[in-house]
């Protein structure tokens, strides 16, 4: 059985790599894959702790679910949000999503 270190570091690099690639991105896609790694460390420790402090119960596990579906509305929505961007100014970058305001 793998220890649960192992699966806190996975988590752990994988939150730390999704912030630093949140911070230092212009772009809205690679912004937006950033998040996702953040958001997938947060299920990885939601299931983890689950399954190593109540074996017997799935509370972990739904949450894990519900976490993986709102992952995935908010991935539609933020991409409908990009797509319109882009038609509107012809690129994804974030600075110069604030000329639209003009």
């Amino acid at each position: 059985m793998i220890n649960m270190y192992w699966y806190l570091i996975v988590s752990t690099l994988m939150f730390f790599i999704g912030i630093y690639g949140f911070v230092t991105r212009k772009n809205m896609i690679a912004m937006l894959i950033s998040l996702e790694l953040i958001l997938n460390a947060v299920e990885i420790n939601f299931a983890v702790f689950n399954r190593y402090l109540y074996p017997q119960q799935l509370e972990g596990m739904f949450f894990t679910l519900f976490g993986i579906a709102i992952t995935a509305a908010e991935t539609a929505v933020a991409l409908a949000i990009i797509i319109n961007v882009f038609r509107a100014i012809g690129n994804v970058d974030v600075k110069n999503a604030g000329s639209m305001k003009e």
